[in-house]
């Protein structure tokens, strides 16, 4: 305890000597001339084949060593990308189609649809019912339909529920007594 009592019992004069002299050790350090740089291996560019004799299988590190001339670099690049083995599509390009015209269902896919069948009901009409709608007038196949339409929107109205129709009061709550008389309890 002494130790650090001395040392925080410091008088002016050692530390305003202390602070001296770092400051005239600190000016001394920046007026020293910096120490020589280590010798760099002088790297040289790799020599490189002409741009001439490069293919696909042509090694083409060399071109991407910083020595390397940019232009050159470049010219290596662009002639190993110009190969035809790059410009092949690889099919996940999925924007390349025209989706702006649709393919129709054939005839026959669409009367193989169960849902189709049950929509359209042209798929389940018989021979006999054919022959009678080439034979009428248009007159009568408008009423035809109409009939058709008439029939097919009462059965689909008749299966739908109507929400009015469910306003069944809800069932009564059972509810304990207060107390032991039995008694039903009593609401606010």
């Amino acid at each position: 305890m002494a130790d650090t009592e001395r040392k925080s019992a410091e008088t002016p004069e050692e530390f305003l000597s202390r602070w001296s002299r770092r400051k005239r050790e600190a000016r001394e350090e920046a007026l020293k001339p910096p120490a020589p740089p280590a010798p760099a291996t002088a790297e040289e560019a790799p020599k490189l084949p002409p741009l001439e004799e490069l293919g696909i299988g042509s090694d083409y590190r060399g071109f991407l060593h910083p020595k390397v001339d940019e232009t050159l670099r470049r010219a290596a690049l662009k002639k190993m990308f110009s190969d035809p083995h790059f410009n092949v599509m690889d099919g996940l390009d999925v924007y390349i189609d025209d989706y702006s015209v649709s393919d129709p269902l054939p005839a026959a896919m669409l009367a193989e649809l169960k849902q189709a069948q049950k929509i359209l009901g042209w798929a389940q009409e018989t021979d006999d019912e054919a022959q009678k709608r080439r034979a009428m007038t248009p007159q009568q196949e408008i009423e035809t339909q109409a009939a058709e339409a008439a029939a097919l929107a009462a059965g689909e109205a008749e299966a739908t529920p109507s929400p009015v129709e469910n306003t069944a009061e809800p069932a009564p709550v059972a509810q304990k007594p207060d107390d032991e008389s039995g008694a039903p309890p009593q609401t606010a």
